[in-house]
C-alpha cells in the first residue's frame, strides 16, 4: 500500500492539513479559522459471533480514529457489504448494535450505503470536528516523551483462539469489553495535557502504528515489552499458535524498522505484531505529565519513551 500511495498525485491544497503523507488516522479539512472538518472510513469482516456486538465494535472502531486526532464525532454513514439472501433479523441485529454505539458517542447516523456480497462486512464512515490548532497527529511525537497505551493487547489472537475453539468464554468477554469500550474518555483525559503525538492501535499492530508514529516524527519510539499489557489469555493463545494471519503480514510489513535488545520470548514478540480491533491510544506527551495522565485515566500506563531518531526506528527493549 505505501508503494501504490506513493503513485497517488498529491495536490496542493492550504486547507487539508492532515492527508495521507504519514499514514494518519483520519484526514483533516479546515472549514473555519477556528473549526476543521475530521473524516475517517473503516469496515471489516465479522470478529465475534453474535451479530449485535460484531455491530457496536464495527462501530467503536470506526469511531476511534477521530478521537485519535484529538476530534468529536458529529456523524456517521454506514458501510454494509451483506447476502443477498442473508438472515435479516442478523442483519437488523448488526446494525442496531452499530446504532446504539455511535449514539453512545454523542454521533448520529445520517444514513450509509449497501452492496449484495457473500461475504458479510461493516463499518462507518465518521465526520467529526478539532479546532485546527488542537490536532493530535501521528508525526509530532519530541525526543523526551513519555509513551503510553490506553487499552490493552491481543484481541487478535483471542479471535483467533475462539475460531479455534480454545479460548475461554471469560478471556472472550475482556477482549469483547475492550473493543466495545469507546476511546472518547481517553481522548477526553488526553486533551486536559500537552500530547504532542498521538495515533489508535488497530489493524497494523502496536508496531505496525508505532511505526507511523517514529517516521511521521523523525524519532525512535523505545518500547519497554515487560511494560506492555496483553488482554487475559492473549500470552497462552499465542504460545498455542493462535495467530490471526494479519499479524505475519504486520511482521512482514514492519520488522525492518525494529531492533530488539535484550531477549524477547516469541510469544511476545507475536502480540507486539497482533493485529487489534478497536485498540487503545498510543500516546506521545511530556514525560512529566505522563504520570498525571495515568491518574486521571487509571486504564492508561507507560509503556515506553521517545528517543532521538536512532539507527532503526523502534527499539524493543
Amino acid at each position: 500500500m505505501d508503494r501504490v500511495l506513493a503513485a497517488i498525485p498529491r495536490v496542493t491544497n492550504a486547507n487539508v492539513l492532515v492527508g495521507f503523507d504519514t499514514a494518519d488516522d483520519a484526514g483533516v479539512y479546515k472549514l473555519t479559522p477556528e473549526l476543521a472538518l475530521v473524516q475517517t472510513v473503516d469496515f471489516f469482516t465479522p470478529i465475534v459471533d453474535d451479530p449485535y456486538t460484531y455491530g457496536a465494535i464495527a462501530a467503536a472502531n470506526s469511531l476511534s480514529d477521530v478521537y485519535a486526532m484529538g476530534g468529536k464525532p458529529i456523524s456517521a454513514l454506514s458501510v454494509l457489504a451483506y447476502p443477498a439472501k442473508g438472515d435479516l433479523d442478523d442483519l437488523e441485529q448488526i446494525l442496531k448494535g452499530g446504532a446504539d454505539k455511535i449514539h453512545e458517542s454523542g454521533c448520529v447516523v445520517l444514513g450509509g450505503h449497501s452492496v449484495a456480497d457473500d461475504e458479510v462486512k461493516f463499518g462507518y464512515a465518521v465526520a467529526g470536528t478539532v479546532h485546527p490548532e488542537h490536532i493530535k497527529t501521528n508525526s509530532g511525537a519530541r525526543a523526551g516523551d513519555a509513551l503510553v497505551l490506553t487499552k490493552r493487547i491481543g484481541t487478535g489472537v483471542i479471535a483467533t483462539a475462539l475460531k479455534r475453539g480454545i479460548a475461554t468464554e471469560s478471556d472472550v468477554q475482556a477482549a469483547v469489553d475492550s473493543m466495545l469500550t469507546l476511546n472518547r474518555h481517553a481522548c477526553e483525559a488526553m486533551l486536559q495535557f500537552d500530547v504532542h503525538g498521538c495515533t489508535d492501535v488497530t489493524g497494523f499492530g502496536l508496531i505496525g502504528h508505532a511505526r507511523e508514529m517514529a517516521l511521521g516524527s523523525n524519532v525512535t519510539l523505545e518500547i519497554e515489552t515487560s511494560a506492555v499489557r496483553f488482554l487475559p489469555g492473549a500470552v497462552g493463545y499465542a504460545r498455542k499458535g493462535a495467530l490471526p494471519g494479519g499479524l505475519n503480514n504486520n511482521r512482514d510489513f514492519a520488522s525492518c524498522v525494529v531492533e530488539t535488545q535484550g531477549k524477547l520470548t516469541p510469544e511476545i514478540e507475536n502480540l507486539l505484531y497482533d493485529p487489534q480491533t478497536s485498540g487503545g491510544l498510543l500516546i506521545a506527551l511530556p514525560d512529566g505529565e505522563a504520570a498525571q495522565l495515568e491518574r486521571m485515566f487509571p486504564d492508561a500506563y507507560r509503556m515506553g519513551r521517545v528517543l532521538p531518531k536512532g539507527s532503526k526506528p523502534i527499539r524493543l527493549v
